[in-house]
């Protein structure tokens, strides 16, 4: 059973809206929490929005949570204190993090990259950031690919892409990937070789 505290930041119509999250939470309920199952060590989460990932962390990972919106990053704040996670919780864009190279061990994306501007730099940003070795837990939406959908998509100036081509066009290895919801939501675990 949910604590009033969780049930309190599920039910708030603006953690509906992270990052023009279209999918219900609860159907991605089991994605989150086997994704977040396998972060390790030093940990950074872009685009946290209003945290919706943090119950499934390990109690070992180390968490720093990005997010460009001042407002999603102190109600992640406030969510994380009401389950007494410890983290660091910062204004940060994907497409240029304010981190070292090679400075987390995970990095995980969720609904994220198929907003920002530009994806490419973006993956590449996470790339960056992560020790040869380090681990990127992906999920996000994939674009139509049948007439007439992937029409209007192609027109979008921003078209999404294949998750794992982005990761693989940015250097890394994927070790598995598979889709969710009838084909709409791809699941991806790479690495940095």
């Amino acid at each position: 059973m949910a604590s009033r505290s969780e049930r309190r930041h599920r039910d708030d119509p603006a953690d509906r809206q992270d990052h023009g999250e279209h999918v219900p939470g609860h159907l991605l309920h089991r994605t989150r929490e086997l994704l977040c199952a396998g972060a390790r060590g030093r940990t950074l989460e872009v685009g946290v929005g209003s945290g919706r990932n943090l119950p499934f962390y390990p109690p070992q990972v180390r968490l720093t949570a990005v997010d460009p919106d001042p407002r999603k990053i102190e109600r992640a704040r406030e969510h994380a204190a009401d389950l007494a996670l410890p983290g660091h919780f910062l204004i940060g864009d994907v497409q240029d993090l304010d981190f070292p190279d090679r400075s987390f061990d995970t990095v995980m994306c969720t609904l994220t990259l198929g907003v920002v501007e530009d994806q490419e730099q973006g993956m590449r940003e996470m790339y960056r950031v992560l020790e040869p070795g380090g681990r990127l837990l992906m999920v996000d939406r994939i674009g139509r690919t049948r007439f007439p959908f992937r029409f209007f998509q192609r027109r979008r100036g921003n078209p999404r892409r294949l998750p794992r081509e982005v990761a693989v066009e940015a250097g890394f290895r994927v070790g598995h990937h598979d889709r969710l919801l009838l084909g709409t939501i791809e699941r991806v675990v790479a690495h940095r070789p």
